[in-house]
């Protein structure tokens, strides 16, 4: 990839996969790329929350609720949660977190855990499923909690200096925050940050208005993004969380960037199996009533290693197309997966895959 070319980051892997379906890569004018972002939830999931879901898994009187891109993620020692429920293990794939309501009430004498995945999207949801597990007095959920800040995220690309000079954002994360929480990056670093939907014209008009367009904040998506976003969710966020700083597989440690459960609700937390780790709620570590250390968020140490030859982490910061790798597509390919892009729906490496690049 050339240095000399203008980058748009398409944030949201559903934009990469639009973009494929449009078209609209094969009509980029000379000498402008665009280029994947750490828009897939799943992707940046460190190892470790693998290996902590496959214990639980594991564990007597429990069941991991988890969705389908989840299955294939390879941990540490390439064991995936597809694997662990061939073996035995109690692994059920769910549509919504809310079905862990129901499944709750029919087995109260089981734990179910919930694999929260995911961003400023689906943050709201695992508040809500808080809210309702406690006004039916349920008391057998727990929340195995990755969530983050893809706003944040964007931010942290800002200031560590990639090379990217506009900014495809992600439309369902704009949904809840609004167009105004981009204002302050525009003015920060003078780079165009556009919205857009999903359908070719939108994506089209959004692909120009980055070329073209002043630094600033443009939103395309009118009909489905307002300027502050949408309240309910985001006073549940608010009420409910916590930002920290937490691992992104493939990036490190971003500042501010997990979404982690406030001290007063810790007791939703799904113990941590592994021995050996310590994690902070606020600024204590918790042990739950197992006696085991429970994880606010996925911070740890040395966990964020991706495995020998994949390049995940530069893929998602749009330092290399997925065809670069040299896994892609030989020892990598969503039925064996070596790196978390190949597996979900979302995933850079997937999507180009998919569309037989």
């Amino acid at each position: 990839m050339s240095k000399n070319a203008f980058k748009i980051m398409e944030v949201c892997g559903t934009h990469t996969a639009a973009v494929f379906r449009s078209g609209i890569r094969e009509l980029l004018p000379a000498g402008v790329r665009l280029v994947s972002g750490p828009g897939c939830p799943v992707c940046v999931t460190p190892p470790s929350y693998i290996a902590d879901s496959i214990e639980i898994a594991r564990t007597p009187g429990h069941v991991l609720l988890c969705f389908g891109d989840m299955m294939k993620v390879p941990s540490p020692d390439g064991t995936t949660l597809s694997d662990t429920m061939a073996a035995g293990a109690d692994v059920h794939m769910i549509y919504s977190p809310f079905d862990a309501l129901g499944l709750a009430e029919k087995n109260l004498n089981v734990e179910y855990t919930i694999a929260a995945v995911g961003f400023e999207t689906t943050a709201p949801a695992y508040a809500l499923l808080i809210e309702e597990a406690e006004a039916r007095g349920l008391t057998n959920i727990r929340l195995l909690p990755a969530l983050k800040s893809a706003v944040r995220a964007i931010e942290w690309i800002c200031e560590t200096g990639e090379d990217i000079d506009a900014f495809l954002c992600p439309g369902h994360v704009s949904v809840i925050t609004g167009s105004a929480v981009y204002l302050p990056l525009a003015e920060k670093f003078g780079r165009p940050f556009v919205i857009a939907g999903f359908e070719a014209r939108q994506l089209e008009a959004a692909v120009q208005s980055c070329i073209h367009g002043e630094p600033g904040v443009r939103n395309l998506y009118p009909e489905a993004v307002s300027e502050t976003g949408n309240p309910k969710a985001k006073a549940l966020l608010k009420t409910y969380f916590n930002l920290e700083d937490t691992v992104w597989r493939g990036l490190g440690v971003i500042p501010g960037s997990g979404y982690t459960l406030k001290k007063q609700y810790s007791h939703w937390l799904a113990g941590r199996v592994r021995p050996g780790v310590r994690v902070r709620i606020g600024a204590e570590p918790v042990t739950s009533e197992t006696g085991h250390d429970t994880p606010p968020a996925d911070i740890e140490t040395g966990c964020d290693e991706l495995p020998a030859g994949c390049r995940c982490g530069e893929v998602i910061l749009g330092r290399i197309d997925p065809p670069e790798c040299p896994m892609f597509g030989k020892a990598c390919t969503p039925l064996r997966a070596t790196g978390p892009c190949m597996v979900s729906s979302e995933g850079a490496c997937g999507i180009w895959y998919r569309n037989g690049v």
